[in-house]
């Protein structure tokens, strides 16, 4: 049992790409300072300084000692508050991820199971909330029910359930014309069993997949949204906060937009890279085949 995690690792470098170690790489990295964050960082992220106000990184006459990405206009440190910011953006992302790939998977099974009506219903559904201008939806009910984190990850859940709902609904349908689900359901089994311990792991490859591709998506969504100023509030902060804090100083004070803008960017491309992978090893363009999993 001990050699598996080495075996593991040993295939995927053998079988992935350059581009996809380094991306998982990129990953491992910020997700373990986001969570490290206090023990990095010795300034709190909130701490105002102006007799260090603006001042620049390292390499442009900064102190390695005090502020390796510098200091923002209240002479707050640039890391501390990139590293916490990365932590409410993550945990924001993948919470919102999550719900709403649980809201799709349990929809598109009703769906694929009751059919008739029901069916029709979420069917209806899908389709309108693809057709909803979401951002503007979004500052809507920002709006109206106000900026909490859990409003947010509503959100978050609302922007990426249709997705998941169709692909579980047309995916559950073509499991139950397989055959094996009838006749579980001819032994006895109940429906949510069948769902649950069959039908699920035949289509969670996909599913995981496209959870991988709407990460990013909604990163960004969340990003947007905090640069308006209708997301996360101080003296909460996140990517998107920072981000908008910067946009006013960048022809004096670059830092300030380019630190949380380099991480959005490297985030989203290497998890982009990285689903792009995982849908080659489910095709067979990798050869890092389900029996190489633990």
């Amino acid at each position: 049992m001990s050699d598996k995690p080495m075996t593991f690792i040993r295939r995927f470098l053998a079988a992935a790409p350059a581009s996809v170690v380094a991306s998982v790489a990129i990953l491992a990295v910020l997700a373990i300072s986001a969570v490290l964050a206090g023990q990095i960082c010795g300034h709190a992220p909130e701490a105002v300084n102006l007799m260090n106000r603006l001042k620049p990184p390292v390499p442009f006459s900064g102190s390695a000692f005090n502020h390796l990405l510098g200091t923002d206009e209240l002479g707050r440190d640039i890391l501390s508050r990139l590293l916490h910011g990365m932590r409410i953006s993550f945990l924001i992302a993948l919470a919102g991820t999550v719900a709403g790939a649980s809201i799709g998977l349990g929809l598109g099974f009703m769906a694929a199971h009751f059919r008739g009506l029901v069916d029709d219903m979420v069917l209806t559904a899908i389709d309108f909330n693809a057709a909803l201008p979401f951002i503007i939806m979004a500052l809507a009910m920002l709006a109206f029910f106000g900026s909490q984190i859990y409003i947010i990850i509503a959100i978050m859940a609302v922007y990426g359930w249709d997705r998941y709902a169709r692909l579980a609904r047309n995916l559950s349908l073509s499991a139950l014309t397989e055959g094996y689900a009838g006749a579980l359901l001819a032994l006895g089994a109940s429906p949510g069993r069948i769902y649950i311990r069959h039908i699920l792991p035949n289509i969670a490859g996909v599913l995981i997949v496209n959870m991988t591709l709407n990460f990013p998506g909604t990163i960004l969504l969340e990003t947007s949204l905090s640069f308006l100023g209708v997301g996360v509030q101080p003296p909460l902060t996140s990517l998107g906060v920072l981000l908008g804090f910067g946009r006013d100083y960048l022809t004096t004070a670059w830092w300030i937009a380019v630190a949380p803008g380099t991480v959005i960017v490297m985030v989203t491309l290497s998890i982009t890279v990285l689903g792009d992978f995982i849908i080659g090893s489910l095709d067979g363009t990798y050869s890092f085949s389900k029996s190489d999993r633990l």
